[in-house]
């Protein structure tokens, strides 16, 4: 009975969430940022760094290398010179070209545009199987390359996700992405995800939310405003 109610409460919060900050921050038009390897790649850069960096590093790569073969078959240590402005480079070079080199062994060449045609849990499960690839990343591929339906978690979404209390103390980010995937309706994973974003970024910060200027204090069990 406890957990019925709950997950009631969840739903309602979850569903006034996306409309308030829908309303906040507009409609979104989806549009595809890169194509799916290079949005994989970009993807991996973007562990555990900013933003700015990860486009550094992403933009040095593609400058040095003129192709993702070129980029498979360098010498570690010229990848990893690459993408170093990126930050943790020593392990994402060797990362980057063992997905690369099982991409290039399952399909004979270095493009993953075919999963746009399979279901979206098998494409899922493909990427997942990729060395490194976890499901953020795996998540971020499907939604922003081919518009299926993945709500990727990174760090932002994780942050206001919790605080509104969408799922219990503890729970995983690979377990969140489970779980907001049942709250939020499929056709607004793009413009939720994109919103949670950018109230991470603008308002709800690691430290010091600005609670009295957000849309969401009026659900949010963790606001003090």
């Amino acid at each position: 009975m406890y957990m019925t109610i709950l997950t009631k409460i969840r739903q309602e919060r979850s569903s006034k969430m996306v409309e308030l900050l829908e309303d906040d921050y507009g409609v979104r038009t989806w549009e595809p940022r890169l194509n799916s390897l290079e949005e994989l790649v970009f993807t991996v850069l973007s562990q555990n760094t900013s933003d700015i960096n990860t486009y550094r590093s992403y933009d040095k790569l593609t400058e040095v290398f003129a192709s993702w073969d070129d980029v498979m078959n360098a010498n570690e240590d010229d990848v990893e010179l690459a993408i170093r402005v990126g930050g943790l480079s020593k392990i994402k070079a060797p990362r980057i070209q063992a997905i690369l080199k099982e991409i290039f062994h399952r399909n004979g060449k270095l493009d993953i545009e075919s999963l746009k045609l399979l279901p979206v849990l098998d494409s899922l499960k493909w990427l997942l199987s990729l060395p490194g690839v976890g499901r953020k990343t795996a998540s971020c591929v499907l939604l922003f390359s081919f518009h299926m339906a993945a709500f990727p978690v990174d760090t932002h979404v994780f942050r206001v996700s919790k605080r509104l209390e969408l799922f219990d103390e503890g729970i995983s980010a690979d377990k969140a992405h489970e779980i907001l995937e049942s709250l939020i309706p499929s056709d607004k994973y793009y413009q939720t995800h994109m919103d949670l974003i950018e109230h991470g970024r603008r308002v709800c910060f690691a430290r010091n939310p600005i609670c009295g200027e957000c849309k969401l204090s009026t659900i949010c069990p963790s606001s003090s405003a």
